[in-house]
């Protein structure tokens, strides 16, 4: 059975295995799905690359799809578009399949997901608790294996709180960078199109098939002085009433940075929270009138069943709001954009919760407003600000998942990224030749969030090799007897970048267990012995820095 044909074929089972109506707001017929993969695994077995060949996604409500109806969660404002928006067309030019348009707090107004004709969606982990919204199908049909990644929007936080509550990734990408027609627009001036996926590989692959060329200039970014990550944290007191154990499992996160060799600073908070609460309780609420007021307005009259009513009064509200609150909070806003950054100064990001808590249905339901806001202290001001920002699973507090975002400048999108790998699982990786500090193939390791844990030796138990490659590297070869010590860099780098670098591994290198001076045993790079015909035993030096040392012309 074809590659793609299969996935799809599995996604529908999962549908119905799940039971989870409430994820979706259409789902495309599974006949003309199929139809689709068929044709992607013909041109893939006929030789056209596909980079994203055998990946499904679904699509928030709010993002045109052609073939199906665009509602932004409510019914009544439905209409069918001529064609994909360009986000969606460039995932599937790339062979990805749509399988679905899903369910959103309506008009994408809300961080709790329930607010929405088709049901409240409920977290993956716990139905008694909230899956965060407003992109909360799009993030459970993630957590849940039905898709490998979805679209969100994120205005206030929708591409990551749904990410924290549900354990998955949320990149919510500098604002312009990933281009908004066929977007129903929420705040027009702040909406980012986001993505959704179970590993930080799987959702950066997807953003790069979405991204544009930066719509306005890229500004001068601080040139950033050598040395470790740099990562802004508040003050306990700053965090204000996070639920039980949630204090906790950030201090986790923020000792596990340090572990991973970042250097840790604290930060003034004031600005972003004081600039998180303007977002709904200042004039910038007006702009979601400007989107789609006129509709509601009528709606409403009509006495549409389709609104949601704490939707609405948010929306009505936002009419009535004087012009010259608007230019008031636009200059409040820009004396806290600057507070911010000078508080951020050197730092390359800053880490906070995604979220203080995780409420239930039940929590919500007796207080709309107030669980709303409160789930966006520390979300609403990114946007505000101008920055990017990366959610990431941290763990988990009492039992269900914890997460955490890094936040930092305009355009700084992989420097967060790069970070974050630093909070996921870690492991060790031994180097004997070109990975090593200052060989050419080591920005290689530094690419994927490695750090320097340790200089060492093998065990007497292997014979070193000089190979004709380019760059130059050596073969480290497992012997026994007649071996010796070989100089050795212990790296210490995310479980998932030791993937990806044994997935580009080029023959004759190959990945192994690497016996050390004290005993253990980590992965390492080792060498096929086929390789060795011709090649200079170089074992006599005791590592290949001092060989190089030895041997200038040959680097």
């Amino acid at each position: 059975m074809s590659s793609t044909l299969s996935r799809v074929r599995a996604a529908y089972a999962r549908v119905e295995a799940v039971d989870r109506p409430e994820i979706w707001i259409d789902l495309r017929p599974r006949a003309q799905v199929e139809a689709e993969a068929r044709r992607i695994d013909e041109l893939v077995a006929s030789g056209v690359r596909l980079p994203l060949a055998g990946r499904l996604f679904a699509v928030k409500g709010n993002i045109d799809v052609a073939g199906l109806p665009t509602t932004a969660g409510c019914p009544s404002y439905a209409y069918r578009p001529d064609a994909d928006a360009p986000v969606v067309a460039r995932l599937r030019a790339a062979g990805a399949v749509v399988l679905g348009t899903t369910n959103l707090d309506q008009f994408a107004t809300g961080l709790v997901g329930t607010r929405s004709p088709h049901g409240a969606v409920r977290s993956a982990h716990d139905p008694a608790r909230i899956s965060g919204g407003s992109s909360s199908g799009s993030a459970v049909a993630v957590a849940l294996g039905i898709v490998d990644f979805a679209l969100g929007t994120d205005t206030a936080g929708s591409g990551r709180v749904p990410a924290a509550f549900n354990g998955i990734v949320g990149l919510k990408p500098t604002r312009g960078l990933v281009p908004l027609t066929g977007v129903v627009p929420a705040c027009a001036s702040l909406d980012c199109v986001t993505v959704f996926a179970r590993t930080l590989p799987e959702a950066e692959q997807a953003l790069a098939h979405m991204a544009s060329p930066p719509d306005r200039d890229l500004p001068p970014l601080p040139q950033r002085a050598p040395g470790p990550w740099r990562v802004a944290v508040p003050a306990r007191e700053q965090l204000g009433e996070l639920d039980e154990g949630w204090a906790k499992a950030y201090e986790a996160a923020v000792d596990q940075l340090v572990t991973a060799g970042a250097t840790v600073r604290e930060i003034d908070l004031g600005p972003f929270t004081e600039a998180a609460a303007m977002l709904y309780e200042g004039a910038f609420v007006a702009e979601r009138y400007t989107a789609v007021g006129s509709f509601v307005d009528k709606a409403l009259a009509a006495n549409d069943p389709s609104l949601d009513a704490t939707v609405a009064g948010i929306i009505t509200r936002a009419r009535d709001i004087p012009a010259h609150q608007l230019f008031a909070d636009t200059d409040r806003l820009a004396v806290l954009r600057t507070r911010a950054l000078a508080a951020l100064a050197d730092a390359d990001a800053l880490l906070l919760p995604t979220a203080p808590g995780h409420p239930t249905l039940a929590e919500v339901a007796a207080d709309p407003l107030g669980s709303n806001a409160r789930l966006g202290r520390f979300t609403n001001s990114t946007n505000l600000f101008d920055l990017a920002a990366v959610a990431v699973p941290a763990g988990e507090a009492n039992g269900l998942p914890f997460g955490v975002m890094l936040i930092g400048p305009a355009f700084t999108d992989e420097r967060l990224a790069t970070i974050a790998r630093l909070l996921q699982p870690q492991t060790q990786l031994a180097v004997v030749g070109a990975h090593l500090s200052g060989q050419p193939l080591n920005p290689q390791l530094l690419s994927l969030g490695a750090r320097l844990d340790r200089t060492t030796t093998t065990a007497p138990v292997y014979r070193l090799h000089a190979l004709a490659t380019t760059p130059p590297k050596p073969g480290l070869v497992h012997v026994g007897e007649g071996g010796a010590a070989i100089e050795t860099e212990i790296w210490r780098l995310p479980a998932e970048g030791l993937g990806r670098l044994l997935a580009a591994l080029p023959r004759p290198m190959a990945l192994g267990s690497v016996h050390l001076a004290d005993g253990t045993h980590v992965p390492g790079f080792l060498c096929e012995p086929e390789a060795l015909t011709g090649a200079e035993d170089i074992t006599q030096y005791g590592g290949w820095r001092s060989y190089l040392d030895r041997h200038p012309t040959d680097e």
